[in-house]
């Protein structure tokens, strides 16, 4: 009686852990609900707990001016539509949560576009296999590196045509350079060349002579008269 008492005992206890078991298998169930995302079965409050890259960025607790949406308000709405993204950061993931898990979707991947809008993000089934109203969100993301900062350095334009050196202005008051060759020197006398100290008339000049050394001469007989007559007179 005792050993059917206590294999009776065991069997309720075994059927009891299966029931339990099978009641927290359901409890916990997650089943895709979109191609686009991944599903997850268990929660996740940020990109760290979810181990995805980047850091969060915007939570359907506290949004920022990065995101810009539409739905995901938390235990009302079951889809968050994302309409834009500001062009300073990069979305590496969307997280929605809701029921026993979360789905992940990453931009570019399984269908979803690369850019914004993202329309209709759900969180996975539930154990009765319906979409439950979405309990959190967040997304993931980085800043984009800024942009190095050019320096531009002005250039004189180039031109095609040689250029030559400007001409010095000439001056009214420039002095013409000496010539260093002298004229040939004249021979004293013969400046008009005609051989006399005279310069050239057009007329002949020897008749001068002439009447000069008559002159000479008449002079000379005077002279000597004279002398004649002061020697007769003593």
């Amino acid at each position: 009686m005792r050993r059917r008492t206590f294999r009776g005992a065991v069997t309720v206890m075994a059927l009891t852990t299966a029931a339990l078991i099978g009641t927290a298998g359901a409890a916990l169930a997650c089943y895709p609900s979109d191609g686009r995302a991944t599903p997850v079965p268990k929660n996740a409050s940020s990109c760290e707990d979810a181990k995805l890259p980047g850091k969060t960025l915007a939570t359907s607790d506290k949004p920022t001016d990065l995101i810009e949406f539409t739905g995901g308000v938390p235990d009302k709405d079951k889809s968050l539509t994302i309409t834009k993204v500001d062009e300073s950061v990069t979305v590496t993931a969307i997280v929605v949560k809701g029921g026993d898990g979360y789905n992940i979707y990453v931009p570019g991947e399984k269908g979803l576009p690369e850019t914004p809008p993202w329309k209709d993000l759900i969180s996975p089934l539930n154990g009765g296999k319906q979409v439950p109203a979405i309990s959190h969100w967040f997304v993931c993301g980085a800043k984009k590196d800024a942009p190095p900062t050019k320096t531009t350095t002005a250039t004189p334009p180039t031109s095609t045509e040689t250029s030559k050196p400007s001409t010095p202005a000439t001056s009214d008051t420039s002095v013409a350079p000496t010539s260093t060759t002298a004229p040939a020197a004249v021979p004293a006398g013969n400046e008009s060349g005609t051989g006399g100290g005279l310069a050239n008339t057009g007329f002949d000049n020897s008749w001068l002579i002439w009447v000069a050394g008559l002159l000479l001469v008449a002079g000379g007989g005077l002279l000597a008269l004279l002398k004649f007559r002061r020697k007769a007179s003593e």
